[in-house]
């Protein structure tokens, strides 16, 4: 995969030093930042609190317990030392989970240094760079690295060897109705569909797309058709504009939809002979590149 291929060179030289590719071998890093291998009893061996997967599915666990028991521990797990024999998993807890179920006593592991911000940080790139998560779990990681680690889009790109559009596409979404979140985290929908369906301004035609794609096994291609049509049919429409002399509320009505669709406060002001101007303000170069998203315009 060629992604996999550019890991290492996106992360930066301190993080590079901390973590390794979720699919590879690790990397041994300089000795000040980890010790040989060791074999830790899985007793001394507590969970990451900062693992943003929360969900292991039983039946590949009990797949892997299986090959483990055969084969051992062919990759090591990485953890933290907290105190003396006591550790804490930075990477492989499903390794460590899936051991415990084979029956090991011990495993084998790096020990690493890491603070807190450090921990979170590794933990959601190590989930995020992982083949099998869906799209409203990388959304969540994207988040969480952007607020609980003080990053901006363009870093987190950095971090994660993204482009600032393929992040923001991430974590728009977020912002579909929670019934259609479910069912891409479920695998009833793609990626795909879901990101046809975000470019539809109404959350009820939203929903009405979505429920047309289960029920007709729509394609990304159909789908996608689909949301150009409605888009044509809403903008070969005649927008209905303010009569001369419109109240207050008229207005006042059109300044809340606005702001409603560009997610922040809109200001409409119109004069006597209805001559007026929309400002839409923002308040960070992301704020300002989603607006743009909104508009098209990128």
């Amino acid at each position: 995969m060629s992604e996999g291929k550019q890991k290492k060179s996106v992360l930066g030289r301190g993080l590079a030093a901390l973590i390794s590719d979720a699919d590879e071998p690790e990397m041994m890093p300089p000795a000040a930042a980890v010790s040989s291998i060791n074999e830790i009893p899985l007793e001394q061996i507590e969970v990451n609190t900062f693992q943003p997967r929360n969900y292991f599915d039983e039946e590949a666990l009990l797949e892997l317990s299986e090959s483990i028991k055969v084969q051992g521990i062919i990759q090591p797990i990485t953890v933290r030392k907290l105190a003396d024999n006591q550790y804490q998993i930075i990477s492989g807890e499903r390794r460590f989970r899936a051991s415990k179920l084979a029956g090991l006593k011990a495993i084998p592991a790096y020990i690493r240094l890491a603070d807190d911000q450090q921990m979170l940080e590794m933990a959601l790139i190590e989930n995020i760079q992982r083949e099998n998560l869906n799209p409203i779990e990388i959304s969540l990681s994207y988040q969480r690295l952007m607020t609980e680690c003080n990053l901006k889009q363009d870093e987190l790109g950095d971090r994660v060897g993204k482009n600032r559009a393929t992040v923001a596409n991430y974590l728009r979404l977020l912002k579909l109705p929670p019934d259609i979140q479910i069912a891409v985290r479920d695998n009833k929908i793609t990626f795909g569909h879901a990101r046809a369906i975000i470019t539809i301004d109404s959350v009820e035609n939203q929903l009405a797309v979505f429920k047309k794609i289960i029920n007709e096994e729509l394609s990304v291609r159909k789908t996608e058709d689909l949301v150009r049509e409605i888009a044509q049919q809403k903008s070969s429409k005649t927008p209905p504009k303010p009569s001369k002399g419109a109240s207050n509320i008229e207005y006042k009505k059109l300044q809340s939809t606005l702001s409603n669709h560009f997610g922040t406060k809109v200001a409409l002001k119109v004069n006597d002979k209805n001559e007026g101007e929309i400002k839409i303000p923002f308040y960070s170069t992301e704020d300002f590149n989603r607006i743009l998203e909104i508009l098209a315009l990128i």
